[in-house]
């Protein structure tokens, strides 16, 4: 008789220690998770934003996923973002992720979720950063970063643990203080000496890799020009960039249909054009040389962020400290399993 599984609830010091110092593991589950997606072994629903008026820089998100193939699982990713924490000293993003089995649909694990969804965005932007910058026959020397907040800290550590090494790192934040935080991690990472802007557009001019990790709302890098010197982009917060500059490059993603809604650069993009013809394809395509990526264009990836991402990399977490005995199981989390007493 099937029978339901055990429930365990992993802790954030478990996660980090399953994946602190594996990047390159991490970058290539991500890799595994986007080709699964590819070849339409995911399912991937819309992500629903649970939003509050009276408080409307303030949301929590829910993603729903499902991932066939050799991870078999299905769950949702449950993640908050309230930026007024930072003034509090504590995190502005916060979440869980739930693993539910394939046979019964029982929940059988809550992971922390904000570790995981830290190292799946910044494997997700290294690895296109990997591929894009091959296909283009070019690595880039000088990174930008506009945003120096937990997120840029986790993108430039799989960058450098991928291989990229830089002469520079450019840095701009609204906020100098965490601009001065993120040249200490700069400093004891040994990543080659920092530079701080004073905005966006001179990083950008100075940039050969330019990556984008805030929280703005809207576009707020106007000039197409700033690209004239055709960087390559990781456009990871989607909100940064005017239309007019999306239009004038050439733009890869991770899902379409996903990363063009909710009021993105693409999805301005796609209001102002009419058309989707400014897309040149996703990663996926990328990778199976679907596309060919120019060096005489500016390049650009905008993720959406899909939720397979965050269950392929928490299955892998699980997974991994099950295999050693360490979850911490409820035994008794589920009751009333006999239908009628």
């Amino acid at each position: 008789m099937t029978q339901p599984p055990s429930f365990a609830v992993v802790s954030g010091v478990q996660v980090r220690g399953v994946l602190q110092g594996r990047e390159d593991i991490v970058t290539h589950i991500v890799e595994s998770a986007y080709r699964l997606h590819g070849e339409r072994q995911t399912i991937n629903p819309d992500s629903y934003f649970l939003k509050f008026p009276q408080r409307p820089a303030d949301r929590i998100i829910a993603l729903p996923a499902s991932v066939s193939g050799h991870v078999n699982v299905h769950g949702i990713k449950w993640i908050s973002s309230f930026p007024g924490n930072i003034e509090h000293g504590i995190p502005r993003a916060s979440a869980i992720t739930v693993l539910n089995d394939p046979e019964t649909g029982f929940p059988f694990a809550c992971i922390e979720g904000s570790i995981i969804s830290a190292a799946r965005t910044a494997a997700s932007a290294a690895l296109a950063a990997l591929k894009l910058s091959a296909r283009r026959g070019m690595r880039p020397r000088r990174a930008g970063f506009v945003g120096t907040g937990l997120i840029a800290r986790y993108i430039h550590t799989y960058l450098t643990r991928n291989g990229f090494m830089f002469d520079e790192v450019g840095i701009f934040d609204t906020a100098r203080d965490n601009a001065e935080r993120f040249c200490g991690y700069l400093e004891r990472s040994r990543s080659g000496p920092a530079r701080f802007h004073d905005d966006a557009d001179s990083l950008i001019r100075e940039s050969d890799l330019v990556v984008f990790a805030t929280v703005a709302g809207s576009p707020h890098v106007t000039d197409p020009g700033l690209l004239a010197h055709n960087p390559l982009v990781l456009h990871v917060s989607l909100r940064d960039l005017a239309p007019e500059i999306i239009l004038s490059a050439f733009n890869v993603v991770d899902d379409v249909d996903h990363c063009l809604k909710a009021a993105t650069s693409p999805h301005l993009a796609e209001q102002l054009a009419g058309n989707r013809d400014f897309i040149a394809g996703t990663l996926y395509d990328v990778m199976t040389d679907e596309v060919e990526v120019p060096a005489d264009r500016p390049v650009i990836f905008s993720p959406f962020g899909l939720g397979i991402l965050d269950l392929a990399l928490a299955r892998f977490v699980y997974d991994e400290l099950a295999g050693q005995g360490v979850l911490h199981e409820i035994v008794d989390f589920f009751d009333e399993l006999k239908r009628y007493g």
